[in-house]
């Protein structure tokens, strides 16, 4: 029992230190980023542009998800996680924060799961805050979403409805190909303030 918790743990440590996860940023480069960084100061504007990119790609394929962004209080979006899987899955991006439509932040998505899984995808994911307690809950820094909450898969020409739990909403959108579903429980994000703020 003990060779195979060992194992596992080995397994864990290999899988993100490995760079297997298509991501935002490199963790190589994570002793140059400043103390509170999310992210590097020279990949943020690419990171603000594919989030504004996402953020449209997201109201023009769901009607419904256009007019939460409205009503919403805050919003974080993340354009680009990677969800890699071989034995040990997860995911993880960096997303771009916003609070009644000001950018105030950045925010670090982490998630592993444990069991046999192959393959991989990339997808843009979109977290809505209802209200400001839900969004301020979020920048604590040590947010997880609870295995109760589940993403509505958008796609181009269906309509889903997105509804709120605990006052947040999540939806997902793949970048390429088809996806049944993505499983956000246990998904944990950090957060930091914009340094350019």
């Amino acid at each position: 029992m003990k060779l195979k918790n060992g194992l596992i743990s080995l397994l864990m440590m290999l899988f993100f230190f490995s760079g297997s996860l298509i991501a935002q940023t490199d963790d190589d480069d994570w002793d140059e980023k400043e103390e509170n960084e999310i992210i590097d100061s020279d990949k943020r504007d690419k990171l603000i542009s594919d989030a504004e990119y996402a953020e449209k790609a997201f109201k023009r394929n769901n009607k419904e998800l256009a007019s939460l962004f409205d009503s919403a209080y805050g919003y974080a979006i993340f354009p680009n996680v990677g969800k890699g899987a071989y034995i040990l899955g997860g995911a993880a991006g960096n997303g771009v924060v916003y609070e009644q439509g000001k950018l105030i932040g950045f925010a670090e998505l982490r998630q592993v799961d444990i069991g046999l899984q192959i393959g991989g995808q990339a997808f843009r994911q979109v977290l809505l805050f209802k209200t400001k307690e839900a969004l301020e809950e979020f920048k604590t820094g040590d947010y997880e979403l609870s295995g109760s909450v589940s993403a509505v898969v958008v796609e181009e020409g269906e309509a889903k409805s997105i509804r709120f739990k605990d006052g947040v909403a999540v939806a997902t959108m793949p970048k390429a190909g088809a996806m049944v579903e993505v499983s956000v429980g246990g998904q944990k994000f950090e957060y930091a303030d914009d340094w350019k703020n």
